[in-house]
C-alpha cells in the first residue's frame, strides 16, 4: 500500500469507527428508562463539519441532554498543511509539511455514578510517520472492583499485540494523565501511547483494536452504574471532578496544544469540555 494509500485508508476508517461509536452510545440512550433526575428522551447524536484555512478538516458528532449522557462528542478530523516554528519543534521530522488524522472521544454522564471516559487514536506524519492514542476511564467514586475489571480488559487488549505494551503504555497513562499543580491523578488512569513507529501494519492493528474495544469495554461499566439513585451531594462531587477534568485539558493536553496550535476548530478541540462544571473553594 503506498504512502498517500495508507493516508486515505486510515482517514475512512476513523470515519467508519465514528459511526460505529454513535450508534453504540445511541443504543444505550434509548434502552435507558427515563428517571427522575434525566432528560426524557432518548439523546441523539448531531454532526457539524468543519473546514481547515490550511488544509482539511473534520466533522464533530455531539450528542447532549441525554437520560444517560450529558454531553458527548465523537470528532474525526483529517488535516495537513505546514507546522509553525514553534510546532516544528515540538513534532518529530525535518519537514514543516504535515498530515494528522485521528478520533478523539469524551463522554460526561449525567450520572454522578457513571465515569467519564475518554479516547483518542491517531495517525501523524512529516517525513516520518507514526500512530498515538489510548483511553482512560475517570470516575468520581472510584471503586476497586471496576478498576480492576477496566484495566485487566486494557491488558488483554495490549497482550495480543505485545506482552511489553500493556506496562509501558500503563505507565505512560499514569505520567500523562496526571495534574502536577494539584499533585493528583486526573482519573483511574488507562493505557496512553506515542509516536509508535515499530512497524506500520503492527502499529495500525493495535491502534484500530483500541478503537474498536472501546464499547465493549464502556457499555458494562455504564449499564452497570445507571440505575443507582444520586442527588445533590454526589451531582456536586460530579461537578468538581469535572473541573479537574477542565484543567488538565486545557493546561496540559497535547492534543488541545496541537489542535490550537496547527489552527483547528475551536469549537471542536474544546468539545471535551464539560456542559457543567465547579470550582467552589469554600466548602
Amino acid at each position: 500500500m503506498s504512502f498517500v494509500a495508507r493516508q486515505q485508508h486510515v482517514s475512512q476508517w476513523f470515519t467508519a469507527l465514528q459511526g460505529t461509536i454513535c450508534q453504540g452510545l445511541e443504543g444505550l440512550e434509548a434502552s435507558a428508562p427515563p428517571s427522575s433526575s434525566s432528560f426524557q428522551e432518548p439523546g441523539i447524536f448531531h454532526q457539524k463539519t468543519w473546514r481547515r484555512p490550511g488544509g482539511g478538516g473534520g466533522t464533530m458528532s455531539m450528542l447532549s441532554k441525554g437520560r444517560v449522557f450529558e454531553k458527548a462528542g465523537v470528532n474525526v478530523s483529517t488535516v495537513f498543511g505546514t507546522l509553525s516554528q514553534e510546532m516544528r519543534e515540538k513534532v518529530p521530522g525535518n519537514t514543516a509539511e504535515f498530515w494528522a488524522s485521528g478520533l478523539s472521544l469524551v463522554v460526561h454522564p449525567l450520572s454522578p455514578y457513571v465515569p467519564m471516559i475518554h479516547m483518542n487514536i491517531r495517525h501523524i506524519s512529516t517525513d516520518l510517520s507514526w500512530f498515538g492514542g489510548g483511553i482512560d476511564l475517570t470516575p468520581v467514586f472510584p471503586e476497586e472492583h471496576e478498576t480492576r475489571g477496566f484495566h485487566h480488559c486494557l491488558h488483554m487488549l495490549c497482550e495480543k499485540h505485545d506482552p511489553s505494551y500493556y506496562p509501558r503504555f500503563k505507565k505512560w497513562a499514569d505520567d500523562y494523565f496526571f495534574l502536577p499543580h494539584r499533585n493528583e491523578p486526573r482519573g483511574i488512569g488507562g493505557i496512553f501511547y506515542d509516536h509508535l513507529q515499530e512497524d506500520w501494519e503492527k502499529d495500525w492493528q493495535f491502534t484500530k483494536d483500541v478503537g474498536n474495544q472501546f464499547l465493549s469495554i464502556y457499555k458494562p461499566i455504564v449499564r452497570k452504574k445507571w440505575h443507582q439513585p444520586w442527588g445533590e451531594t454526589e451531582k456536586n462531587q460530579q461537578l468538581k471532578k469535572r473541573g479537574r477534568y477542565v484543567e488538565f485539558n486545557l493546561l496540559w493536553d497535547k492534543g488541545t496544544q496541537f489542535g490550537i496550535h496547527t489552527k483547528g476548530s475551536i469549537e471542536a478541540i474544546f468539545m471535551s469540555l464539560p456542559p457543567m462544571a465547579s470550582w467552589d473553594f469554600l466548602r
